[in-house]
């Protein structure tokens, strides 16, 4: 028999009457929901490494992530697979994020989108979804119709399943191979996910894509040696990691990275000499 499923995420705050407090008391309960976030995702480790685990494998076979979901959840998926080319230095469609209404969701919300249980796999055959892939629905309900239409189609095509949700139980778990529930309870504005599980869902998404590129060898030490070097600000970061890991100057650091154009090939070819 299958558990019940609890919209914990639409549960009344513990806090009322919030339009008369001062903005110290606004800000300290706040402080001490948010606390409450990095507990409940240290029980679902076990539930990440699964995932990363998996992801690391699909990857090496060819496969690559998406991430999908609507409103905040969608924009922290599309946040988080923007950065992994700039951090990492991996091609921009290893991990992809895909969001209820497209590019113009971002910013605004599209009436309607996510109620389509159809579109996600539309949107997931655009970018050429094949078996060796992972799919990741983000939502903190669990029951964003896009996501759950989504993840169905990927298991009837055997794709690998994931998802981040704030409920127990939800639509979305059952249809996920690996799910992953971070109950943070109810927020501090009745029902505002993008507080507390929205504060959870990108915690739980710098582990999974952070831990990912570590295991496929895109972290050397502790040091982001593919990242893209693309404004000064990011230059000088190259010059300090090298300048580090080598123990010479920066100037001398500064040398090595326009001859050899990356942090990991000037550390290598030092190393190696």
């Amino acid at each position: 028999m299958s558990k019940s499923f609890e919209k914990i995420t639409e549960q009344s705050s513990k806090y009322r009457d919030l339009e008369t407090m001062s903005t110290r008391e606004l800000l300290t309960h706040i402080n001490t929901e948010d606390q409450q976030v990095p507990l409940a995702v240290q029980k679902e480790i076990q539930a990440i490494e699964s995932l990363v685990d998996v992801t690391v494998k699909q990857i090496q076979k060819g496969g690559k992530l998406f991430y999908i979901g609507a409103g905040t959840s969608g924009r922290l998926g599309i946040l988080d697979a923007s950065e992994c080319p700039p951090t990492f230095g991996v091609s921009a469609e290893l991990v992809n994020g895909l969001i209820a209404g497209g590019d113009k969701a971002i910013r605004k919300a599209v009436e309607h989108a996510e109620d389509d249980t159809e579109q996600a796999w539309l949107d997931l055959k655009e970018h050429h979804i094949q078996k060796d892939d992972v799919v990741i629905g983000i939502a903190a309900s669990g029951t964003t119709p896009y996501v759950v239409g989504g993840l169905k189609a990927c298991q009837k095509q055997e794709i690998i399943t994931g998802c981040i949700v704030c409920n127990p139980n939800s639509p979305i778990s059952r249809v996920s191979d690996y799910p992953i529930e971070v109950i943070v309870g109810p927020e501090f504005v009745t029902g505002s996910s993008r507080m507390k599980a929205g504060t959870a869902q990108k915690l739980v998404l710098n582990m999974i894509s952070t831990s990912v590129m570590v295991k496929l060898g895109r972290v050397k030490d502790n040091k982001m040696v593919d990242m893209q070097l693309s404004n000064a600000k990011l230059k000088q970061r190259g010059n300090l990691l090298i300048a580090e890991a080598l123990n010479i100057s920066e100037k001398k650091a500064d040398e090595l990275l326009k001859i050899h154009g990356s942090v990991r090939k000037a550390i290598d070819h030092e190393t190696h000499q």
